[in-house]
């Protein structure tokens, strides 16, 4: 018996030729209700299942995508991923995740990869290469969406979070409640959302009449152990410090380890703003004051703009950006 059901079995069963069961596949051509039912019901009987590798031959269409994340462990991004996949499943594409670990070689390597599976396009969220690099390789595959990171309309379309605006609102939370000497944990140096947040911290603050010590800002890996070590040694050097504004929720809730260890308080001493509304940041305690960001939806509109470009649209001389706002959420560690 053989293993695999072809489409020339499906005809012979049905009686017609190959070209009418592709056009029942594809429901295209002038066929009759009976025929169609009928092939319909052989296909169904015989369990047959399209070749996705000749079809995408044929139809220059391999009906599947690419995400690109930085750090799949990081809570920030597996709701962008469930969006994405939402919407892509929907519209009968299937998705490649793939995880870069923040190394710039990984990234070049996941882009490469995803170019030789011939994916109908690709969402790249939070990218690291520098343009140099980056934009030759989006260049390469048939349609890109950046999240957090912009290039030229031709390159690819944009969703990004209103980063400077978050920071800016998180630096008036803190002045509001009487903080006046802020600091920030500002994130990977190579980090688009990173430079966005510190423009928005540097500018509120100077607004404010505010004096900016270069010192009050500090570069750190995105992650917990990144959060609790550039704390500490800010904190250590600047004990007169009352006012934290950090990169996301990982690198904040490093921060209260690290505020916790050498014994300054939060709230009374140092207030401290995070950045996403990941699910631990309302589970730690003191709770963590944060900017919410539907996760969700940036991975739901990425997949959406992308679609539109694979058809065509905005692909070519529209401005093609999606602009999520960030809302303060303010708890326990910043009240």
């Amino acid at each position: 018996m053989k293993s695999t059901i072809t489409i020339s079995d499906v005809a012979r069963e049905a009686g017609v030729s190959t070209q009418t069961v592709s056009r029942v596949l594809n429901n295209k051509g002038e066929i009759s209700p009976t025929t169609r039912r009928l092939v319909s019901e052989v296909i169904q009987r015989l369990g047959y299942r399209p070749n996705a590798v000749a079809r995408s031959l044929v139809t220059r269409r391999t009906l599947s995508l690419g995400l690109v994340v930085p750090d799949i462990a990081n809570p920030f991004f597996p709701e962008i991923a469930r969006g994405a996949e939402d919407v892509a499943l929907a519209a009968g594409y299937s998705v490649f995740l793939c995880n870069t670990i923040e190394q710039a070689e990984r990234e070049v390597a996941v882009l490469r990869l995803l170019e030789e599976k011939r994916v109908d396009g690709v969402v790249v969220c939070s990218a690291r290469l520098p343009d140099e690099q980056l934009v030759p390789m989006l260049k390469r595959q048939h349609a890109v969406v950046l999240v957090n990171r912009t290039v030229p309309n031709e390159t690819a379309g944009t969703v990004r979070v209103d980063d400077a605006s978050g920071s800016r609102q998180a630096v008036g939370h803190l002045l509001a409640g009487h903080r006046r000497r802020l600091a920030m944990l500002a994130g990977p140096e190579n980090s688009h959302s990173g430079r966005e947040r510190v423009h928005g911290f540097r500018n509120a603050v100077g607004d404010a009449g505010g004096l900016h010590d270069p010192s009050s800002i500090v570069s750190c890996p995105p992650y917990l152990e990144g959060g609790y070590q550039a704390a500490t040694s800010l904190l250590s050097a600047n004990r007169g410090i009352d006012g934290l504004v950090c990169y996301n929720d990982l690198v904040a809730i490093g921060a209260l380890q690290a505020c916790h260890d050498l014994g300054v308080r939060v709230p009374d001493d140092v207030a401290i703003v995070g950045c996403d509304d990941i699910l631990l940041a309302r589970l730690v305690t003191p709770s963590l004051t944060t900017m919410r960001v539907s996760k969700y939806e940036i991975g739901a509109s990425a997949v959406r703009m992308l679609l539109g470009r694979i058809a065509g649209s905005g692909h070519r001389g529209e401005r093609a950006e999606v602009v999520i706002r960030p809302e303060l959420v303010a708890r326990a560690s910043a009240p």
